[in-house]
């Protein structure tokens, strides 16, 4: 039987991953909006950074896909201020949003009481969310971040439901995403973490093959159980490197550990076109698996 080590999940200051709101903390943002999206609800195109509104900046502007309205993020690395809330006000009539983002670690109470009064009083189709940034870690593992909604438009749950036409939360339509994908492909050997699959590389058990999938995309990437640093990959793969990427493609530069990461258009909300996800993801799934095995396992 495998021993099964627990660690314990401890909370990091924001600024132990991003220094900097503007030049760290939105450039990795405008980079992984799709990370907010998901949790929001919202499919987001990036439209630009640092936006000029009079003499002010709004940090990041992004267009829903869905309906084609202006979404306005504006970014703290510490607990709300007045400030900010007084920007966010200018930015809304200066750029035309009608849907405001608002993400810090804490949140005033005052503040978020404006969030709802906002909620509660302007007209049908504006929206104002409260997202709480948090970064995670268990043990040494690598920074994760967290966004937890605390405050979003009344009915907002049930306005999801009627543009999706599903009655459940993107969490539970990821669940049956994940049954289907195993009852299709009942000898794939995926272990479950979280909202990911994935496999182990036999030549290789530090090494892992990860499926993981969101509201418009379906992918896979390799991930390590040791890597703690992009040098770390590379002296994984050590003289096999050239081997790897000529059978995966690149390597990939990505903030959260993981190389030859891919992707493919899908769509979560709709289950019709999960059978051409899942056969995506298993072929890509044995191709990965094949490659590393046979060039890890090789020898040098």
């Amino acid at each position: 039987m495998t021993q099964i080590t627990f660690g314990r999940l401890s909370d990091l200051s924001p600024r132990e991953a991003w220094p900097h709101e503007a030049h760290s903390f939105t450039p990795w943002l405008a980079q992984n909006i799709d990370q907010l999206a998901e949790v929001i609800g919202i499919p987001l195109e990036l439209t630009g950074t640092e936006i000029a509104v009079e003499t002010f900046a709004a940090d990041i502007l992004a267009r829903n896909a869905d309906d084609g309205t202006v979404v306005l993020i504006e970014n703290q690395l510490e607990q709300t201020d007045h400030t900010h809330l007084g920007q966010i006000m200018t930015y809304l009539a200066g750029l035309d949003a009608q849907t405001v983002i608002w993400i810090a670690p804490r949140f005033r109470e005052p503040h978020l009481s404006a969030i709802r009064w906002l909620n509660a009083h302007t007209t049908e189709g504006f929206g104002f969310f409260a997202v709480r940034l948090r970064v995670v870690r268990i043990g040494d593992s690598p920074y994760a971040p967290v966004f937890e909604v605390v405050e979003k438009p009344s009915n907002w749950d049930r306005k999801l439901q009627r543009l999706t036409g599903w009655d459940r939360s993107p969490k539970e339509v990821r669940a049956e995403y994940w049954r289907t994908f195993d009852e299709r492909f009942p000898n794939s050997r995926l272990q479950e973490w979280g909202e990911y699959r994935f496999a182990y590389v036999d030549a290789d058990e530090d090494l892992f093959v990860s499926l993981f999938v969101n509201r418009d995309r379906c992918g896979i990437c390799v991930g390590s159980e040791s890597a703690e640093n992009w040098e770390d990959f590379h002296r994984l793969f050590g003289g096999r490197l050239r081997q790897l990427v000529e059978r995966l493609g690149p390597i990939g530069e990505r903030k959260d550990l993981t190389a030859f990461s891919r992707s493919a258009r899908g769509n979560l909300m709709n289950p019709e076109s999960w059978p051409e996800m899942h056969m995506w993801q298993h072929e890509q799934l044995q191709r990965y698996l094949t490659a590393l095995n046979e060039v890890l396992g090789g020898e040098a």
